[in-house]
């Protein structure tokens, strides 16, 4: 005689949906609001959904960064090597956590006003300040200033990162962006701008004039600090941005 397991079987914790249901999204862990994502389990062991959650939040968890931090910015090859995890549920893993960013950004009446380098490296601090790899980041604003969003374009290596101006621009045009500031990390903390800083400082500031996207500053962030080379230089005297 065989039995099936039905929904209503299982305790309360492998039912996410019904506790959503009962008391909200936010009464959920987080493995539970990634079983909700993937629908059902497997990977070791045959897990169910939760399971799997619970495991696929332990396989990003590292000693320098929680599972929600490495979720934000996890690839879709990343996810696959997971166990458990094939094209399908990555995919549905990471559409869902675009859109909760893309919610969180676009709340109307509630953007903040970029009005100062200070606020700027605040909002990125979180995704640059204090990472191992040196990453390259937007601050995406209207045309009064107002935080649209954020987003790293490239991460590099603990020295070395590379922003092409075709995928800066073409993430800012994509997201209708009309001004922007651009920031890296530098993750020895020190502030001090390269030569290839101030190389690409360069070409980003000429092609920002020939696509009429105004470039407000370059940021170096590091050690708890940040560097404004709009304040430090005089590229902006040489390339006028028509703030």
């Amino acid at each position: 005689m065989t039995y099936s397991l039905r929904v209503i079987d299982l305790p309360p914790t492998e039912r996410p949906r019904e506790r959503l249901h009962a008391g909200g999204a936010k009464t959920l862990s987080h493995a539970e609001l990634l079983a909700i994502l993937l629908g059902t389990g497997q990977g070791p062991g045959k897990l169910s959904a939760v399971g799997l959650g619970q495991y696929i939040l332990r396989e990003l968890a590292t000693s320098q960064q929680d599972a929600l931090e490495a979720l934000r910015e996890v690839s879709v090859h990343e996810l696959m090597q997971i166990h458990g995890v094939g094209h399908a549920k990555a995919a549905t893993i990471l559409a869902g956590v675009e859109l909760g960013k893309r919610v969180f950004q676009s709340r109307p009446g509630d953007r903040t006003l970029i009005d100062d380098p200070a606020v700027a490296a605040a909002v990125l601090s979180h995704d640059l300040m204090w990472q191992a790899q040196e990453r390259f980041a937007v601050v995406l604003m209207d045309v009064k200033h107002r935080l649209l969003g954020t987003q790293v374009i490239t991460i590099g290596t603990a020295t070395e990162t590379l922003a092409p101006p075709r995928e800066i621009f073409r993430e800012v045009i994509r997201r209708g962006a009309t001004r922007i500031i651009v920031a890296h990390n530098h993750p020895s903390g020190s502030l001090e701008p390269s030569a290839q800083d101030i190389d690409l400082t360069h070409q980003l500031l000429k092609g920002a004039q020939l696509l009429g996207i105004p470039i407000l500053d370059h940021l170096i962030l590091g050690n708890g600090d940040f560097l404004s080379l709009r304040h430090q230089t005089t590229l902006w005297k040489e390339h006028p941005q028509g703030d």
